[in-house]
């Protein structure tokens, strides 16, 4: 109602320039997406539109070509495993280049654990290359990794939706209205690159990702 009124305030001439400014969602995951990997090799399946990386040592992205990205929604569904210190998946962006990005990422082994310590680092966010998880743990402990619903399978697939602004970023799971982390971002923004990122030694998978731009 809020925005049919807007709409009826403003002259017909002024009309299309506010509907230019709506957000605009994008749906990212097609059978043609392209991607530039590194140390990863992608595989998409173009029936189901899963996109899967690889097991390799040391960090992997798949940064989605001619995508860019500073504020907005990103929502997705990802698939990691069970596996101890084996699985770390989730989304980069504000990449600048393959070393320097901001990054929100699942650790699905935490998701169930009865170690109470572990289960508080069930999701992270980092900014690279200043601000790794390491240095984050030790500087701020538990400010930029939380736990999550213990009824989230970490074998299974889960939704999530990143609310990312140019200062902040939420982490929403499974359509909840309530976010598992909720906190500022630590970099500036360099870049405007977006991709699927996973962790040492992890692989993972992705479908049904929409981004929606503010900008």
């Amino acid at each position: 109602m809020k925005m049919k009124t807007q709409i009826l305030k403003i002259a017909g001439g002024s009309l299309l320039c506010f509907l230019l400014v709506l957000p605009r969602s994008v749906q990212a995951q097609m059978s043609n997406a392209s991607f530039r990997v590194v140390n990863r090799v992608v595989s998409l399946d173009k029936k189901s539109k899963v996109v899967r990386l690889n097991e390799v040592d040391s960090v992997g992205i798949a940064w989605i070509v001619d995508e860019q990205f500073t504020e907005g929604e990103v929502e997705f569904d990802v698939k990691g495993i069970d596996k101890y210190q084996g699985s770390f998946l989730g989304l980069a962006f504000h990449g600048a280049n393959d070393r320097t990005y901001e990054a929100v990422y699942f650790r699905p082994f935490n998701f169930r654990t009865a170690d109470t310590l572990r289960k508080l680092h069930a999701v992270q966010y980092m900014s690279n290359p200043k601000y790794d998880w390491p240095v984050l743990r030790e500087r701020f402990p538990g400010m930029y990794e939380k736990a999550i619903p213990s009824d989230i399978d970490p074998n299974e697939w889960f939704h999530v939706k990143l609310v990312i602004s140019a200062e902040s970023v939420s982490v929403y799971i499974n359509r909840s209205k309530v976010p598992v982390l909720e906190t500022k971002l630590l970099g500036e923004i360099q870049g405007k690159m977006i991709g699927y990122w996973v962790g040492n030694g992890s692989g993972g998978e992705w479908k049904n990702l929409n981004i929606k731009k503010w900008k």
